[in-house]
């Protein structure tokens, strides 16, 4: 089965902020798309989200999806040690990132962070990523209900982030297209105002530009405390001769606006198996 895909991206500072400390990269001709939070607090967090999507300049279409997951994670890491050489001993700089991409017909996520990945398939919101932050470890160890979680003051203490230590250490989740699966990416301003309800019901009954339209302007309708940077990409499955070819083809027909040590362990979902996650270091 061979597979099409579109996809929108858009960002805004939001109603509190001055300075946006997000950023995004659109590269639906290869199959990769990227958000980047810079670090609220920190010094240049706008500048080191930019690092990060300038890290992707001059990216060619992969010959597999393990070089493509390879290259990725490369230049993540290009990413990390620029950013720690940029900035003085007494000084930190730094983002969150999120990364989707696409060979044939699978599909892989990369990040560091609480920003998110999230999966609509047959009108269930899946989230992809798992949050690396203080907050979530409390909710992983039993002390604090997975509710409570965005609102508590840990929420914003991040354990994970490009360009914060030497030794950058990578999520990665993977699994297989599906017909009809919409995939966003968000900065952590969208889940601060938008319901994850909110976000499914938008993702099914929108294409991707006005899905991240709507996205947004939901977002700024509650205030928008920080910055806020949106990704939908949807998937379709082709039909006809090229749908009865052996092989996986992508095909992309534009946008609408293992050399690392791996410890798996599958996730499910109530259809059956969804993926992989792995732990990288």
């Amino acid at each position: 089965m061979s597979y099409r895909w579109w996809s929108c991206c858009r960002t805004d500072t939001g109603r509190k902020r001055r300075i946006n400390e997000d950023a995004y990269l659109d590269m639906d001709d290869i199959g990769l798309w990227v958000v980047a939070d810079g670090m609220g607090g920190h010094s240049k967090g706008d500048v080191a989200s930019r690092i990060i999507v300038e890290s992707f300049n001059g990216l060619g279409k992969p010959a597999s999806m393990n070089e493509f997951a390879y290259i990725v994670k490369s230049r993540l890491k290009q990413a990390n040690n620029r950013i720690i050489a940029s900035v003085g001993p007494d000084q930190i700089m730094g983002s969150t990132v999120v990364a989707f991409l696409v060979y044939k017909r699978e599909w892989r996520c990369i990040w560091a962070g609480d920003s998110r990945a999230y999966l609509l398939r047959d009108g269930r919101l899946i989230q992809i990523s798992h949050d690396h932050n203080v907050a979530q470890e409390m909710v992983d160890r039993g002390e604090l209900r997975q509710e409570e979680a965005a609102f508590h003051p840990f929420a914003n203490r991040i354990t994970r982030a490009i360009g914060t230590r030497n030794d950058l250490i990578l999520d990665e989740y993977c699994s297989f297209l599906r017909d009809g699966d919409t995939v966003l990416l968000c900065s952590d301003g969208l889940n601060k105002e938008v319901s994850d309800s909110e976000v499914a019901d938008i993702l099914e009954n929108h294409d991707c530009g006005d899905a991240s339209s709507e996205l947004i302007e939901l977002t700024l309708e509650r205030g928008a405390r920080d910055n806020v940077t949106v990704a939908v990409i949807k998937f379709e499955a082709t039909t006809g001769f090229r749908a009865q070819m052996p092989d996986d083809t992508a095909i992309n027909y534009g946008k609408l606006s293992r050399n690392d040590q791996l410890a798996g362990n599958m996730l499910l979902d109530t259809a059956g198996s969804l993926g992989r996650r792995f732990k990288l270091a």
